[in-house]
Formats: structure tokens, sequence, C-alpha cells
């Protein structure tokens, strides 16, 4: 059956996943209204649907249905998609149906204003492998003349069908403590989940999931969404007094205005939804197949051991103690080595050669290719920090070039981190930035880029361009734009999304890279929690997780060194410490360790998700990747007395026999289901295991 249907007598469209289906149709005024989102249903049973009458049916409400993009205009009185004003002052918009197509799992529907020369195209797409819903919007300006003002323009609407109650689940943070997860009842008001930084950010996360507050990890209707954008953006959830819940988000914060320019079409990032009956643990097991599928470039490949230089060297970088590093690091079974910032220009500290990208003469005689040749020789890939959209006001490039950063006229320029933003939304900027970046990667046949952003838009003004706020939008295009120019031209560099640790996560950024910087905390305890966090959208095999040094840099919390791999092989591992400061006793059991993650790798990257909860302070995650199963558990803290329990597993089949490779133990698969695995946990804090099962035979 295809994917889009359409009953032209009920104008009616009916879009399919595997387990799901979602209805839209036209009013009688030619706006497009949300029908049903949820279980499958047949064209016939969705039409029964669209009959129904909306709870806020009333004098007081005109417009009762809900708007797939709602828009300011009659008796709607929500928060609004999208927001336009002509240049008689206008505002407002009355749709006319101009008609629709059907590519494949894509549909288009097309709106034209009754009066003015504004175009609307509604996009939806499904692919036949998953029950995400890909949507965005495109508004068009078909005026020869005059520009057409946009005060918002959202990506897409959702709604969630009538229930008793509300719930909204969503990550909140900041820096050293990304992803926390909050769960909590649906005010009946506007709820703004936003950041106004110009990246991602670490305060919030463009995801949110909504439930009927019963919902646990595998049982209950979740719907939830993530927007692909990695600049500002806004996402506004609006429970009603009646009990309907929508929420509207795109690109862009409040406050900023655009022109859309005669014959100008301005397309808006995806906005994903998805919806199942399984729980949260379902939903993120949906969406990690969905960002495999549909979002990484290189979903297959399994991503290496690496080892940054960050915590054992800070800026004091140099050939000869950058190869001593790299020596140790392969004796350990590393097979990445990065080298992190103070490689170029004046670079000893944060203050000062941000932007001059040529490698100190000082430092580094010979430039870069000796260490590059030394660790490939080595038998390791190399990479570096960069830092591309940044300047050090104390840096060559900025005293050749000030107007190239964000600025306003008679107005500070703020520092933070003694840096400010380069405007990459100015085409001479751009085209410097990746110019520089192209060179080096060729020269030295860079690996991998470890991609940095440590400040957040100030002053983001744009002096003589007529359209300024536009370097919301455009900044963050040009970002991927390079990277998708240097991907192409170099097909062997993978680069890691990172901004100050976890600022810049989501779907829009790992269209374009290969994993993610989780957060600058590596301390493992914490870690537990920002790594729960981050699965709730994205998978394993994009998250980047480090062993450092104990006592931990940011919190001074002392952990075994088996306690730190066991929490960061739930990730991509990465060895960040100063090895030359590690014992004898820990440098044999990294080995051992990092050799037990290269046979476990394979099914933490590549295998389904399941989030396990045991008793007392015990979490740990199972990945399953056929009939392979791998298991950590963490106990950071327990009272005396009180022995961990058998951690029932999920996702093995009954009738099967496992076997530990390690201990040789085996297990019922109904025994594991039923009674649980028991887990051989050292005793006191920081208590970890890991469990690696097989079939037998």
């Amino acid at each position: 059956m295809p994917p889009v249907l359409f009953d032209p007598d009920h104008r009616l469209w009916l879009l399919r996943g595997p387990t799901t289906a979602y209805a839209i149709r036209l009013a009688d005024d030619d706006t497009v209204r949300h029908v049903h989102w949820g279980a499958t249903l047949t064209l016939t049973e969705a039409v029964k649907v669209a009959e129904r009458i909306s709870p806020a049916a009333s004098s007081f409400e005109a417009v009762a249905a809900v708007d797939e993009l709602a828009v300011e205009g009659g008796a709607r009185f929500g928060p609004p998609s999208l927001l336009v004003r002509f240049a008689d002052g206008t505002r407002g918009v009355q749709w006319r149906y101009a008609g629709h197509d059907v590519d494949g799992g894509h549909l288009r529907i097309r709106l034209h204003d009754r009066h003015y020369p504004l175009r609307l195209t509604l996009h939806y797409r499904v692919c036949a492998d998953s029950d995400v819903i890909e949507r965005w919007t495109t508004v068009e300006n078909h005026d020869d003349r005059t520009p057409i003002t946009v005060l918002r323009c959202d990506s897409a609407a959702w709604a969630a069908p009538h229930r008793t109650d509300y719930r909204v689940s969503h990550l909140v943070g900041g820096w050293n403590s990304e992803f926390q997860l909050r769960r909590t009842d649906v005010a009946v008001a506007e709820t703004v989940f936003t950041s106004r930084r110009g990246v991602t950010s670490h305060h919030a996360n463009p995801w949110l999931a909504v439930d009927d507050g019963t919902a646990g990890e595998e049982h209950g209707e979740v719907w939830s969404t993530a927007l692909a954008w990695s600049g500002s953006w806004r996402i506004t959830l609006h429970r009603d007094p009646v009990g309907r819940t929508t929420w509207t988000g795109g690109f862009g914060h409040e406050g900023l205005t655009w022109s859309l320019a005669p014959g100008e079409a301005l397309d808006t990032p995806v906005f994903a939804g998805l919806y199942t009956a399984g729980g949260f643990g379902a939903a993120s097991r949906a969406w990690h197949g969905y960002v495999r599928r549909h979002v990484l470039s290189h979903p297959n490949e399994t991503r290496p051991v690496l080892y940054n230089s960050w915590e054992a060297t800070g800026f004091d970088v140099d050939e000869v103690g950058q190869i001593a590093l790299a020596a140790r690091a392969a004796s350990l079974g590393v097979e990445l080595f990065v080298m992190d910032d103070g490689w170029f220009g004046a670079r000893t500290g944060d203050h000062v050669g941000l932007g001059d990208w040529v490698p100190n003469p000082v430092r580094f005689p010979n430039g870069l290719r000796p260490l590059a040749a030394e660790v490939r020789r080595l038998g390791m890939r190399f990479g570096l920090w960069v830092e591309p959209e940044m300047v050090n006001p104390d840096s060559d490039l900025y005293r050749a070039h000030p107007d190239w950063v964000l600025h306003m006229t008679n107005r500070d320029r703020t520092e933070l981190r003694n840096q400010l933003v380069l405007n990459l939304g100015r085409p001479d900027t751009a085209e410097w930035t990746h110019a520089w970046l192209d060179r080096l990667v060729a020269a030295h046949d860079i690996d991998f880029l470890k991609w940095d952003a440590n400040r957040p838009f100030t002053e983001a003004g744009w002096p003589g361009h007529g359209d300024p706020d536009r370097l919301w939008i455009e900044h963050t295009r040009a970002v991927y734009r390079i990277m998708d120019r240097l991907r192409a031209d170099h097909p062997g560099l993978r680069i890691e999304a990172c901004a100050g640790g976890g600022g810049r996560a989501d779907l829009g950024i790992l269209a374009r890279t290969d994993q993610v910087w989780t957060s600058d905390n590596t301390d493992p305890v914490d870690r537990i929690d920002i790594q729960h966090g981050f699965s709730q959208l994205y998978p394993a095999q994009v998250m980047g997780a480090w062993v450092t040094d104990s006592p931990n840099a940011a919190t001074a919390r002392e952990t075994p060194l088996r306690f730190r791999f066991h929490v960061a092989m739930a990730g991509v591992l990465g060895i960040g410490g100063d090895l030359a400061a590690w014992t004898d006793d820990e440098l044999k059991e990294a080995v051992e360790l990092i050799a037990a993650y290269k046979r476990i790798r394979p099914v933490v990257q590549h295998g389904t998700a399941y989030r396990l909860r045991g008793d007392g302070t015990l979490t740990a995650v199972q990945y399953a990747h056929g009939d392979e199963h791998v298991v950590l558990a963490w106990c950071p803290t327990r009272p005396y007395g009180h022995a961990t329990a058998p951690l029932r597993l999920t996702a093995v089949r009954p009738e099967v026999v496992y076997r530990d490779t390690d201990t040789g133990a085996t297990y019922a698969g109904a025994v594991l289901l039923g009674s649980g695995l028991p887990l051989d946990l050292p005793s006191g804090d920081h208590a970890s295991t890991l469990v690696h099962l097989r079939p037998v035979g």
C-alpha cells in the first residue's frame, strides 16, 4: 500500500508508517487541519475521525479545530506558527488551496494567500522503515517588487489527542550538566522551550515528548518530536483550558524579523515527530533507528577508540610531548590520536591566537606532518581540535578583519572566554573559513576534526546588511555548507560536533558529523545521568565518552578506573587522561578494558538499547545485536548490608540459553527475563560490571 493516500471526496490525506498513521484534511476555508496521529488507521477509519468535534468548540472559539500550521487571522488565539506582515501593514493570512503532489513518501500541500503574493508549501515525508514523520515548510514571496516581513516561520505544529491529563518530558542543563531529563505536568498555559544563544545550547535541547502521565519505560502512548536545527530555536507547548495540547517549533527565537525578498523562498529545517504505544524506551529505540538510517552519513561504521590530549597538556603542546603521548596511547590499543587546543598561532592560553590557523613554528618547527606521520606509524589515525567559528581579539585575523565578527554599531563587543564570534553569514568570512580548513585537512591527510564552538552569540548584528537578523539563520547554514563541502572533498574525514561540551547536539548537526562530544564533564557518576538523557533521542554510536583522571578535573571526585571505563563503554569510548601519570597497574588494566570494549563495541554501537533499572541506585543499559547482548551496570553508592538483586533483562529469547563470555556461566533466557541476571559487583561505592552474553551452541 502506498505510504501516502488521498480521499478527494473528503479532502483528506493519510500517511502511514510501519505501525502508525497520521491524517490531515482540508477544511471548508482551505485551512489544513489535524485529524489523527497515533495507531494505524485505514482511509475509511480516518474519514470518520475527521468528523469529530473538538472539545474547544464554542461561540468563543470560532476556530475549534487544530491547524497543521497555525497562522494569525480569524478567531485563532493560540501560539501561531507563521506570522507575516505585508507592505501595507496587513497581518494574518487567509489560505486558498492550490493543489498537492506526492512523490513516494513525500507529500507537498500548496497554499496561496487569497489576496497577497504569499505562498506556502507544507512538506510531509515518511519512510517505509520508520514511524518518524518529517515535516517542514517552504514560504515564498511571489511579488516581483515588494518584500514581505516574516515575524515567525515554524517548521511544523503538532497535536496530541484529547486525554485527561498531559505530561511533558524534556532536557535541561548547563555547561558540565547537559541532558538532564525532566518530566512535569503540562501547565494550562503556553510553555516555551528555547535557545537564544545561536547554538542548540547546553541548557535545552529541541526534543520533547508528551504523554498522559502514565507512560513508563516500556509501556504507554508517547508523542515525541525533534527539531533538526543547530542554531537558535523555539518550541511553544500550549495546553488550553479544555484540555487540548499542541506545540509548534522552528528556527529563531522571539524578537527576530526576517525580510522575504521579492521572488525569494525560505525553507525551514525538518521538525520530525514520532508516535509509539511502547513507552519511552520504544520511542528512543525508534529515534535511534531513524538517526542511523536517515540522518547519519556513515551509520555502518564502527567508531574508533580515541585519545585526546587536552586533560594531559592543556595549551602546553609541542611535537615532542605529543609524540610521547601518542606512543603511550598506542600501547593501550587506542586507534585515533587527537591533538587538542594549543597547536596553532600564538596560542598559549584562551586569550590569544584563535583564528590564526597555522602550526606554531616554535612548538612545531617542521609543521604538523612529522607528528601526523609518527601517529600513523604507531598504527593510529590522526585528528585535530579546531574552533572555526570563533576568534580572539588578540589575533592576526581580528586585526586584519575586525568587521568579520558579530557586532552592532555603537555597542561594545562582549567577549566570552576572551573571544568573539565570526559572522559566517558573510560569504567572504565563510569562504575564508572553508579555505583554511580545506588546506589543513588536505596538507596533513587529517582523519578527524573535533569541531568546537565555545561561546554563544552576543551583539548579533550585521551592520550594512538590509536584513541583519538573517545571520541567525545564515550562520548555521554556513556551518552546514562548510562541513558538507569538507566531507565531499575529503571522503575519509570524520567530524565530532562539540560546543563547549554538549552545546550543539541535534539532528541537524548529526547529518554532517559522526559523533557528539556529550559533555566536558567526564565524572562517571555525573555522566550516568547525562548519558541517560542523551539516549532519549540519540544512539550510543554518536555519544562520545571519555575515561579521564581521578580525582576528576571538574568535580574532584575519586572513582576506580574500572568504573570510569564501564560508564564510558556505553558510548564511543575515548581516553582523555594524563597517561604519563598513570601507574603501571592502571595502564595494564586500561589495556584489558580497551580490549574488552573492542569485543563488545559492535553490539554497543550498532545494537538496540534498553534502559534498565535495578533496586536502589543500580542503573544499567542492555544492548542487543542479533542474539548477542551486552549489559553495563553501575551502582555509584549503596547502603551497608544491601546487596544488589539480580537485574531483570529484556529482549532475550526465553527458549535460548546464554553464556557469559568472561565467566562461562550459563543462563536460560526465561530466567533472565523473570528472575534476572546475577551481578558480580565489587563491594563499596562506585561498583560496576560488564556482562557479555552469547547463545550457547
